[in-house]
């Protein structure tokens, strides 16, 4: 018998963990330019 698990569980495991590792990079990118435009804007005020 063929063996189809790993066929369909690789990819989808690929799938899955990009997917949280792009997020995961996008979420601290936009915290981090967050932060600074918070910090421009303090210096700006001051």
């Amino acid at each position: 018998m063929y063996d189809w698990f790993p066929l369909v569980f690789f990819p989808f495991k690929i799938i899955v963990l990009g997917t949280g590792m792009f997020f995961a990079i996008k979420w601290h990118h936009d915290q981090a330019k967050k932060e600074k435009a918070k910090k421009n804007n303090e210096n700006s005020a001051s």
